[in-house]
């Protein structure tokens, strides 16, 4: 962002903790000025809704959409289940009887396991993991399903050690071509993990948040570090201010239902 901003200090201020509630609260106090902006995610709804922040989206402009990430349904690769269809007939006929993990209560990955299995009218036990334990516990047969996102997956798809069964996106993720969503297997759950930028409520719509907008929807290679999550379905799409804003007010009323089904919301 530097760069694109002809050379203008960009300071990253890492404030951790309560699945970024901390640094919600600390951008929100500041000044409107187009100087301090926050880099967003699903979690502005999440940590509201489960109480962790007192404020709501509202408190913040959207500027950008940067990236999407395609949560995915995985098994081990030598399963008995190839298609979504297959292990949902199998958890309907054996209610509580599928296992799938997740990185944690209240993670978008377990809202998303959440909202899949209720809309396809299955009671699958959620189990929560830390996240460096979700693929392991795959891999050993601690749980028969996973929903996890993709970058986790990546060497053990390669290597067939992991199927993925389907993506939780609107449309078929363009690196992940192979993988049908599960819309196209007759569920309606869609929930895609994204990340973006937002200022300050009030911060004028000029000037410098303009220009972060131009420059973080500006087409541009990608460095070197960040290739290998592109490479992966973590894909760079944007999106403008006013769409980036009515997208997270519509997936902010889904999250506090489907939060209030797991008992999360406060």
């Amino acid at each position: 962002m530097s760069k694109q901003l002809g050379g203008a200090k960009v300071l990253v201020v890492n404030r951790p903790g309560a699945g970024g509630a901390i640094g919600y609260k600390y951008v929100a106090s500041q000044k409107a000025d187009g100087y301090s902006i926050v880099w967003n995610s699903n979690s502005i709804s999440t940590t509201f809704h489960s109480g962790m922040l007192p404020f709501d989206y509202h408190e913040f402009d959207a500027v950008a959409r940067v990236l999407v990430e395609s949560p995915v349904l995985a098994v081990k690769g030598d399963a008995k289940w190839k298609t979504l269809g297959e292990l949902v007939a199998d958890a309907k006929s054996r209610p509580k009887g599928i296992t799938v993990g997740n990185s944690g209560i209240g993670s978008h990955t377990h809202i998303s396991s959440v909202a899949l299995f209720k809309a396809a009218g299955v009671e699958a036990v959620d189990v929560p993991f830390g996240a460096a334990q979700v693929v392991p516990s795959l891999l050993g047969g601690q749980v028969d399903a996973v929903l996890q996102l993709p970058a986790a997956l990546s060497g053990y798809v390669k290597s067939g050690q992991v199927r993925l069964l389907a993506s939780l996106t609107s449309a078929r993720d363009p690196l992940l071509g192979d993988v049908p969503t599960a819309r196209e297997q007759g569920s309606t759950s869609s929930l895609e993990a994204w990340r973006g930028i937002a200022a300050p409520k009030g911060t004028p719509k000029s000037g410098d948040r303009d220009a972060r907008r131009r420059r973080s929807g500006r087409p541009r290679r990608a460095p070197n570090s960040l290739r290998p999550a592109r490479s992966w379905a973590c894909v760079r799409r944007s999106c403008p201010p006013g769409q980036f804003g009515d997208m997270i007010a519509k997936e902010d009323v889904e999250l506090a239902r489907i939060m209030q089904l797991i008992g999360l919301k406060k």
